[in-house]
């Protein structure tokens, strides 16, 4: 989701006030796992280790056909596990696996697995994101085929400075609502996640399937955004998602099932989305402001981070499933109060969430974590920071910068350390080895501890001394 702001502003404008100046905060440091809030269950492994997910979404948008994922390489893995990353949440395209009606494309799955590989090799865990922006290419984006899209005849007027707000033109709107009730639309929207699932079920990166990209619908006369996006979610998404769900187990009975609620969340909209009947699903709302999508600074005051929180957590304690936030990350990283928003936003989600995908790993300007060199753009270094990536046992307590849990049988607890200036030191109490760990200045770590089933073991990580 990019500007939402001209469509919200005036039914939502005590949620997004007009941004004011406020001191910039030291940023704290950052904690070494995330902890859920209680009731809110974590995401585990195949050996029931507490996983903690930490990346970026990884996109091509502009190539298609015999160019499809091109500005993808081994270098975007690569760099993110350099810097300590984890977690790649992947955009693919129906357009472009089905781009005719039950023809689908080798060569695209041919060119999905090549990705999957390069992060395998690279120890990165991958979400396969069936993405669609603004429906799809019939009103000049990505997503949903044409051959799926129908109007009725309605009109659709593009918005060039504004194209989420061409997610209200009529015609979209009504392609969504076919989308959810046309039966062999539907039918078809299963088929297509079936030969995703069958394909890579077993690829060793793949973690799970998200299953539509900030699906939206059709508002009916008189109805406010907020009352749309709960009928939405209840009575379109939710059996949406569990026909997809039912479609994928048939080939595929381990990976994690990722849903997502109508971007409307953004704003502390809470969901109306009901029971996914999957054991293994995950909530996967997005993380962004319409004020700061629009061009503002962040207003620490404003109280959008805490009421996003208080949204976004009470579907996964209704339901007890595992959330991971999908994509955040805003436009314009250089404003004033920006270092702040890192601070806040990353304390926010390591409070609830099992992990997050910023957006996106790219090589440039606009919402790219780094620039044409690789450097970090403006405060996106702060994403980076040390955490657990597995703990094998039952976390019981953390601060910032210390983890302690009961030891089970799963094997080792994995600990992912960014490149430091001053290294790291990492120190082991409890009947656990190593006793102590070493990361050397400017390279990322990787430490692995073995401990005593049962034992109580506590890891700290600090800087290390020059």
């Amino acid at each position: 989701m990019r500007t939402l702001a001209l469509v919200l502003s005036a039914a939502l404008p005590a949620l997004a006030p007009p941004a004011s100046p406020a001191p910039s905060a030291p940023p704290a440091p950052a904690a070494v796992v995330a902890a859920a809030e209680p009731g809110i269950p974590r995401l585990t492994d195949d050996r029931g280790r507490v996983l903690t997910l930490r990346g970026w979404n990884v996109e091509d948008k502009v190539h298609r056909g015999e160019a499809a994922l091109s500005a993808i390489t081994e270098k975007h893995f690569r760099d993110m596990r350099a810097r300590g990353f984890n977690f790649a949440r992947l955009l693919v395209f129906w357009d472009d696996l089905e781009p005719e009606r039950g023809r689908y494309s080798e060569a695209y799955l041919r060119k999905v697995e090549r990705v999957l590989d390069w992060a395998e090799r690279h120890r990165v865990h991958v979400l396969i994101d069936a993405h669609q922006d603004v429906f799809g290419p019939a009103f000049g984006h990505r997503g949903i085929p044409e051959w799926a899209t129908r109007t009725d005849g309605l009109p659709f007027t593009p918005h060039p400075d504004d194209w989420f707000a061409e997610y209200f033109e009529p015609a979209v709107q009504r392609a969504f609502t076919h989308l959810y009730e046309d039966a062999d639309l539907a039918a078809a929207q299963a088929r297509m996640w079936r030969v995703l699932a069958d394909r890579f079920a077993h690829h060793p990166a793949v973690l799970g399937y998200d299953l539509i990209n900030e699906p939206m619908g059709e508002l009916r006369e008189g109805e406010d955004l907020p009352a749309a996006a709960r009928r939405i979610e209840r009575d379109h998404l939710t059996p949406l998602y569990n026909r997809l769900a039912d479609a994928i187990r048939t080939v595929d009975d381990d990976n994690w099932i990722f849903v997502e609620p109508t971007p409307l969340v953004g704003e502390g909209v809470p969901t109306g989305l009901g029971r996914i009947d999957d054991p293994k699903v995950v909530y996967a709302p997005h993380f962004y402001n319409t004020a700061m999508e629009a061009g503002a600074d962040y207003d620490p005051s404003a109280g959008w981070i805490e009421a996003y929180e208080a949204a976004v957590t009470a579907y996964p304690e209704e339901y007890g499933v595992p959330i991971v936030v999908g994509e955040w990350g805003p436009l314009n990283n250089a404003l004033p109060n920006m270092g702040r928003f890192y601070r806040d936003a990353l304390a926010s989600l390591n409070r609830y969430s099992s992990g997050w995908a910023g957006y996106v790993w790219c090589y440039g300007g606009g919402y790219c974590a780094v620039d044409g060199s690789g450097a970090w753009r403006a405060n996106k270094e702060r994403t980076a920071a040390p955490y657990a990536e597995a703990v094998a046992g039952r976390v019981i307590a953390q601060d910032p910068a210390r983890l302690s849990y009961v030891a089970g049988r799963g094997g080792a607890t994995v600990l992912s350390l960014p490149p430091a200036a001053t290294g790291w030191r990492v120190t082991v109490d409890g009947r656990a080895r190593p006793r102590t760990a070493a990361v050397p200045p400017g390279r990322a770590g990787r430490v692995e501890v073995r401990a005593v089933p049962g034992a109580t073991v506590t890891v700290s990580v600090s800087p290390a001394h020059r």
